[in-house]
């Protein structure tokens, strides 16, 4: 077991590097995951782990906290994908040198609580942007012509055109909120579509612009004038509930919304009150706010009491899926691949090339 190192500090990092490089061959590294389609994902990885000289465990659905705090009191590295790092967490870990995030986003981490324990948090900035925007898109098509109501139809025998016209992409105008990698990929390919994109990002890249052909604009011209609207902004205290009862207000009547991202980034009831008023016309949903105790989990057996959620779920026009956008052979891999370089850079001693510094 490695033993008691003192809180890791930027500043003795030169004088640490050596001694940290002597115990690469000696670190827990700890996966901790409610998740149950992670174990496949850490097993897949174990060799490669193993063959770095790290001792690698997983703690699958934990009973209680009580059970993650025990498990991560010894860990040196703990990797998360969606598993809250709280500020208690942190403490209960003595040896921990650095937190894992195994995706991109970081909100479920206590950054204050990293910071006063001078622990680094990194991540995977960007694993796969193509898997999460080709899923937008297929969410696009998917809830514009009714696909998933049309096969469930031909499989009771139900060959019926009757609810199921959708329209043309081609010459509609898409509102494309946050124009990071993953956004660029779908504007691209609704561009491919023949599609008008007007963009908002509050730091507009004019070059990318110029080589699309899109126009950055405010956000209430992009609600006025969008027939859909796709969100690929980080969550924020701005970004908060940013589809709320004020926004849709604003936007054009039926306008199709789709939300990739993250599930505060929409307000949910205000969600609910549009389509049920029409205002909103569809939406398709890879995220939810409230998705924590029920995502990546086969809830099949029993009732939903999240009573928001089983609204959203009754409505034809709305697609709900398990925040499964990224999940691709190679984005696996790619995620297996960066978070392994970023636990290797922290013990060499190398740059952190991927460290929140929020």
């Amino acid at each position: 077991m490695c033993p008691t190192i003192v809180p890791y500090t930027y500043e003795a990092k030169k004088e640490k590097r050596i001694y940290f490089t002597s115990l690469l061959k000696d670190m827990k590294v700890l996966v901790a995951t409610e998740k149950p389609f992670a174990k496949k994902a850490v097993e897949g990885i174990r060799g490669i782990v193993e063959e770095a000289g790290y001792e690698l465990a997983l703690l699958e659905k934990y009973a209680d906290r009580a059970e993650l705090l025990s498990a991560v009191a010894d860990v040196d590295a703990l990797i998360v994908r969606s598993d809250k790092v709280t500020a208690e967490v942190i403490a209960a870990a003595k040896n921990l040198k650095i937190v894992v995030r195994a995706g991109a986003g970081y909100d479920n981490v206590d950054l204050e609580a990293a910071r006063t324990f001078n622990i680094p948090v990194v991540r995977v900035p960007a694993y796969s942007p193509h898997a999460v925007a080709e899923y937008t898109v297929a969410m696009m098509l998917s809830l514009n012509r009714k696909i998933p109501r049309a096969s469930w139809r031909t499989r009771d025998g139900n060959f019926s055109l009757q609810g199921l016209m959708g329209f043309d992409m081609n010459g509609k105008t898409v509102g494309v909120i946050g124009t990071g990698k993953i956004a660029r990929i779908v504007i691209r390919i609704l561009l491919g579509f023949g599609m008008e994109v007007l963009a908002y990002d509050p730091y507009p890249d004019g070059v990318f612009a110029r080589e699309t052909g899109i126009a950055y604009v405010s956000l209430d011209e992009l609600y006025r004038r969008s027939d859909i609207i796709t969100l690929h902004c980080p969550l924020t205290n701005e970004t908060k509930h940013l589809v709320n009862e004020t926004s849709i207000a604003r936007m054009k009547r039926g306008v199709m919304i789709v939300n990739t991202g993250r599930g505060q980034l929409i307000q949910t009831e205000a969600l609910i009150e549009a389509l049920k008023s029409k205002q909103v016309g569809a939406a398709g949903l890879d995220v939810y706010e409230e998705e924590g105790d029920y995502f990546y989990e086969d809830r099949s057996d029993s009732i939903i009491d999240d009573d928001t959620l089983a609204r959203l779920l009754l409505f034809p026009n709305v697609i709900v899926t398990s925040h499964q956008a990224f999940f691709t052979a190679e984005a696996m891999h790619n995620i297996t691949e960066t978070t392994l370089q970023n636990i290797k850079d922290f013990f060499d001693g190398r740059p952190l090339v991927n460290t929140v510094t929020k």
